[in-house]
Protein backbone atom coordinates (compact mmCIF):
# COMPACT_ATOMS: atom_id res chain seq x y z
CA UNK A 1 0.00 0.00 0.00
CA UNK A 2 2.99 2.29 0.47
CA UNK A 3 4.36 1.62 -2.78
CA UNK A 4 1.00 2.75 -4.13
CA UNK A 5 0.82 6.21 -1.65
CA UNK A 6 4.10 6.51 -3.22
CA UNK A 7 3.49 6.18 -6.59
CA UNK A 8 0.57 8.02 -6.79
CA UNK A 9 2.20 11.39 -4.42
CA UNK A 10 5.17 11.07 -7.51
CA UNK A 11 2.23 11.48 -9.59
CA UNK A 12 1.10 14.29 -8.22
CA UNK A 13 3.88 16.05 -7.86
CA UNK A 14 4.80 15.31 -11.35
CA UNK A 15 1.32 16.92 -12.43
CA UNK A 16 2.14 19.52 -9.92
CA UNK A 17 4.98 20.62 -11.81
CA UNK A 18 3.76 20.14 -15.06
CA UNK A 19 1.06 22.49 -14.17
CA UNK A 20 3.16 24.66 -12.89
CA UNK A 21 5.50 25.03 -15.64
CA UNK A 22 2.33 25.65 -18.05
CA UNK A 23 1.43 28.62 -15.82
CA UNK A 24 5.14 29.80 -15.84
CA UNK A 25 5.05 30.00 -19.82
CA UNK A 26 1.54 31.07 -20.42
CA UNK A 27 3.04 34.00 -17.48
CA UNK A 28 6.13 34.45 -19.51
CA UNK A 29 4.04 34.71 -22.80
CA UNK A 30 2.11 37.34 -20.83
CA UNK A 31 5.06 39.36 -19.93
CA UNK A 32 6.30 39.33 -23.64
CA UNK A 33 2.73 40.80 -25.16
CA UNK A 34 2.77 43.02 -22.26
CA UNK A 35 6.48 44.28 -23.43
CA UNK A 36 4.98 44.41 -27.18
CA UNK A 37 2.27 46.98 -26.11
CA UNK A 38 4.28 48.79 -24.23
CA UNK A 39 6.72 49.40 -27.29
CA UNK A 40 3.67 49.76 -29.67
CA UNK A 41 2.47 52.68 -27.11
CA UNK A 42 6.15 54.53 -27.21
CA UNK A 43 6.22 54.37 -30.99
CA UNK A 44 2.85 55.80 -30.89
CA UNK A 45 3.52 58.57 -28.11
CA UNK A 46 6.44 59.77 -30.61
CA UNK A 47 4.39 59.67 -33.33
CA UNK A 48 1.84 62.02 -31.58
CA UNK A 49 4.72 64.12 -30.50
CA UNK A 50 6.21 64.95 -34.03
CA UNK A 51 2.16 65.31 -34.98
CA UNK A 52 2.23 67.80 -31.98
CA UNK A 53 5.14 69.41 -33.44
CA UNK A 54 3.96 69.92 -37.13
CA UNK A 55 0.65 70.96 -35.85
CA UNK A 56 2.68 73.74 -34.10
CA UNK A 57 4.88 74.96 -37.24
CA UNK A 58 1.57 75.11 -38.98
CA UNK A 59 0.02 76.95 -36.92
CA UNK A 60 2.45 79.38 -36.85
CA UNK A 61 2.74 79.26 -41.08
CA UNK A 62 -0.84 80.26 -40.60
CA UNK A 63 -0.65 83.16 -38.23
CA UNK A 64 2.01 84.94 -41.11
CA UNK A 65 -0.46 83.87 -43.92
CA UNK A 66 -3.27 86.07 -42.07
CA UNK A 67 -0.53 88.67 -41.41
CA UNK A 68 0.41 89.13 -44.92
CA UNK A 69 -3.39 88.35 -45.91
CA UNK A 70 -4.29 91.34 -43.49
CA UNK A 71 -1.20 93.67 -45.28
CA UNK A 72 -2.51 92.85 -48.29
CA UNK A 73 -6.09 93.64 -47.94
CA UNK A 74 -4.50 97.19 -46.44
CA UNK A 75 -2.39 97.86 -49.93
CA UNK A 76 -6.07 96.76 -51.89
CA UNK A 77 -8.00 99.39 -50.27
CA UNK A 78 -4.62 101.89 -50.53
CA UNK A 79 -4.64 101.42 -54.23
CA UNK A 80 -8.37 101.40 -53.86
CA UNK A 81 -8.16 105.55 -52.52
CA UNK A 82 -5.34 105.62 -55.24
CA UNK A 83 -7.70 104.39 -58.45
CA UNK A 84 -10.10 106.94 -57.20
CA UNK A 85 -8.20 109.76 -56.88
CA UNK A 86 -6.92 108.99 -60.46
CA UNK A 87 -10.72 108.79 -61.62
CA UNK A 88 -11.75 112.14 -60.34
CA UNK A 89 -8.29 113.14 -61.49
CA UNK A 90 -8.78 112.28 -64.79
CA UNK A 91 -12.31 113.82 -65.13
CA UNK A 92 -11.11 116.97 -64.22
CA UNK A 93 -8.45 116.99 -66.93
CA UNK A 94 -10.98 116.42 -69.40
CA UNK A 95 -13.29 119.20 -67.63
CA UNK A 96 -9.89 121.59 -68.18
CA UNK A 97 -9.04 120.45 -71.24
CA UNK A 98 -12.68 121.50 -72.85
CA UNK A 99 -12.21 125.03 -71.30
CA UNK A 100 -8.66 125.54 -73.05
CA UNK A 101 -10.02 124.41 -76.30
CA UNK A 102 -13.35 126.53 -75.47
CA UNK A 103 -10.76 129.67 -74.34
CA UNK A 104 -8.70 128.95 -77.60
CA UNK A 105 -11.78 129.36 -80.09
Amino acid sequence: MASASSTSARSLFVESKMRLADKVQVNVNNIASLARQIQRGSKSSEILMHAVRTFAQQENGIENVENNLGKFAHITSQLALQLNSIDRSSTKLEDVTEQVRAMQR
